[in-house]
Formats: structure tokens, C-alpha cells, sequence
């Protein structure tokens, strides 16, 4: 093994790389915490402000009802979760909810629907939505499930941002968490959404009963890819009644903020967004991960269909700590301390993975 010295190895930390092994991204997940939480809040510092975060807000456009058997989703309609199927919200609606956003400090808008993918005749309206939260001076983000290549363009020509479309888990364990779509399809229409020339979001959800070499995957799977994403959520399971996983053992804390720390590494100029599960964080956890390179969060009640802080308590948390939100030009990437074009965030309450 090569020994390197310190400053050689934070070198190489801050420059991004599409070469990485599983053994080499287990060999960091695996260090001694302190050691892990230094290496990634220095890769962190060489590209953002460390005590500036980026806050999203989350809107389900259309819930319930779909077609994927997602384990961990409340809106399958193969799961007793109880949640009843709703219609297409109307337009107006949507940006009246993002111009509150906006006033209330967001300055990304996400829309999600619980659809396999979209039918043709909502496709008017998901474009008008787009149009409007744009017109807002907000940044556009959406996760609607598979695209066509139509579908593609006219949410490009729109001026979509941001396309979310996780991958959840790794390609092992893809299987065990969802039979009606495949991790080859996920990955096709991440590289679609990219060629089209849109920024993209993917990330995962952990706690589902993955292994540790499971979490290690899937980074090795996002920060492989030809680009980074511009937003890699992490979400820590939600556990719904009347999903397949409810009932399922709640992750380790610290194995968390590891997953945190090695995202940061491997993907230095991503937000790395702090997702869904943080109501049953505590504070501390939660401070923990901004350290160890989150640096994007959801504002707001509500995940889609699961809980969230809300602002006053965020409010409080970023007080207490410090912290900032970031701006609409500095969460697009004027904010990174190097002068380095910073990714920007995106979308992805667990409530259902797009």
C-alpha cells in the first residue's frame, strides 16, 4: 500500500473522480470516525462554505395510486399503507404553494408525482408548472418517474432544472426492495435526462435492511457515472404501516453519518442533501451530518406524504449552529470556496422514490 501524506491525500480528496472500486470506498467508510468526519469536512470546505445550507421545499403535485411496488412507499397502490389516490393538482395551486415557499426562504421548488411515469395528457400541466415556479425566480426541480424522450424535451423547453430520479439502493439489493422496475432502468433515464442537458438528482434511501457493502454501491454507482450528480439525497427510512418494510431495524447513527461522509468524498462538489428521516433525528445527529458534508435540506411540514421539522425548529437548529440558507445564485454554484462551479441540489422525500 502507498503511504501518502496528509495534504497529498486532501488533494486528492477535493478533485472529483469516475474511477472508484468498492474496496476503496469501504476502505474509507470503514475508518476510524474521527478520522472519516476530518477527511470530508475538509473536501467540504474546499469547495462550499461550511455553514451554508441550501433549503428546498417539497410539494406532492399528484399522490397515491402507483404502479411501482416500492417497499418503503406509502403512495404504492400494492401496499395497505391507507393513503387514498388524489388527482393532478391544478397549476394555479402549485405556484401559489411555491410563491409561499419562496416567501418562506426556499429557493429550490420540487414537485413530485406518484406515477410510474406520466401520461401524455398531464404532460400540459406538469409544463405549465414548471413554467410557473420559474416565472417565481425559483429554481425547478420535479420527480415524475420514467420519461420518454418527449417528455424530455418538453420539460427541457420548459426550463426544468433539475430532474429527480433516484436509485435507491444498490444494484444487489435493488431486487429485494423493487420488483416492478429495474436498477438498468433508473440508470437509463438518468443518462437521458443528462444528455438532454438537464441537471440531475439521484441518491438512496438507507436503514432499508441494506448492508453496509449495500450503502458503499450505490456511491460507487452515482459517483461513477460519466457526471456527478449535481444532488445526492441521502434519506433514512421512514417506516409506514402497511409497507414491506415496516418493522424494518433502524440504521446504526453513526453508520448514517458515515454514508454522509463518504458521499461528500466521493462526490466533493454535489450537495449532499440531508432528505427524508429527519424527524427522528436528533439535533445532534443532525449536526453531525452538516459536519460531515451535508449541505441541503428540505424546509417545510411535510415530505410528500412523512413528516418534516418545519421551519421554526429548523430555524432554531440553524441558530444554534450557525448556519445559513444559501441564495438562489449561490445554491446554483456561486458559493464554492474555491471558485469551482458547486452541483446543486435536488429532490426526494422517501415517501416515494422516483
Amino acid at each position: 500500500m502507498l503511504t501518502r501524506t496528509p495534504a497529498s491525500r486532501e488533494r486528492d480528496d477535493a478533485t472529483p473522480r469516475h474511477d472508484w472500486t468498492r474496496a476503496g470506498a469501504a476502505q474509507l467508510y470503514g475508518l476510524p470516525f474521527n478520522d472519516l468526519l476530518f477527511r470530508a469536512a475538509t473536501v467540504h470546505r474546499t469547495h462550499f462554505d461550511p455553514n451554508r445550507v441550501q433549503r428546498s421545499q417539497l410539494l406532492s403535485i399528484k399522490t397515491g395510486g402507483c404502479a411501482e411496488d416500492c417497499g418503503y412507499c406509502s403512495q404504492s397502490a400494492h401496499h395497505a399503507s391507507g393513503l387514498k389516490a388524489s388527482k393532478l393538482m391544478e397549476v394555479r395551486s402549485v405556484i401559489e404553494a411555491a410563491r409561499k415557499a419562496k416567501a418562506g426562504g426556499a429557493t429550490r421548488y420540487c414537485m413530485g408525482a406518484a406515477w410510474r411515469e406520466p401520461k401524455q395528457r398531464d404532460m400540459d400541466a406538469v409544463v405549465a408548472m414548471v413554467e410557473g415556479v420559474k416565472a417565481l425566480g425559483m429554481e425547478t426541480c420535479m420527480t415524475l418517474g420514467m420519461l420518454t424522450d418527449t417528455d424530455i424535451a418538453r420539460l427541457k423547453t420548459a426550463g426544468l432544472d433539475y430532474y429527480n430520479h433516484n436509485i435507491d439502493t444498490s444494484e444487489r439489493y435493488y431486487s429485494e426492495i423493487i420488483t416492478t422496475r429495474t436498477f438498468a432502468d433508473r440508470l437509463d433515464t438518468l443518462a437521458r435526462v443528462r444528455e438532454a442537458g438537464m441537471k440531475v438528482c439521484s441518491g438512496g434511501i438507507i436503514g432499508m435492511g441494506e448492508t453496509e457493502t449495500d450503502r458503499v454501491d450505490m456511491l460507487v454507482t452515482l459517483a461513477n457515472l460519466e457526471e456527478h450528480p449535481e444532488s445526492v439525497p441521502i434519506n433514512m427510512l421512514i417506516e409506514i404501516p402497511g409497507t414491506p418494510l415496516a418493522g424494518t431495524a433502524r440504521i446504526d447513527p453513526i453508520d448514517f453519518v458515515r454514508t454522509i461522509a463518504l458521499a461528500r468524498i466521493m462526490m466533493p462538489r454535489s450537495f449532499v442533501r440531508l432528505s427524508a428521516g429527519r424527524t427522528e433525528m436528533t439535533d445532534e445527529l443532525q449536526a453531525l451530518c452538516f459536519f460531515a458534508g451535508a449541505n441541503s435540506i428540505f424546509v417545510g411540514e411535510t415530505l410528500l406524504t412523512t413528516d418534516n421539522p418545519g421551519e421554526d425548529k429548523d430555524a432554531d437548529l440553524f441558530r444554534r449552529l450557525g448556519l445559513d440558507g444559501l441564495d438562489i445564485e449561490a445554491s446554483d454554484g456561486a458559493n464554492a470556496a474555491d471558485g469551482a462551479s458547486a452541483d446543486g441540489p435536488g429532490c426526494h422525500g422517501h415517501a416515494r422514490s422516483a
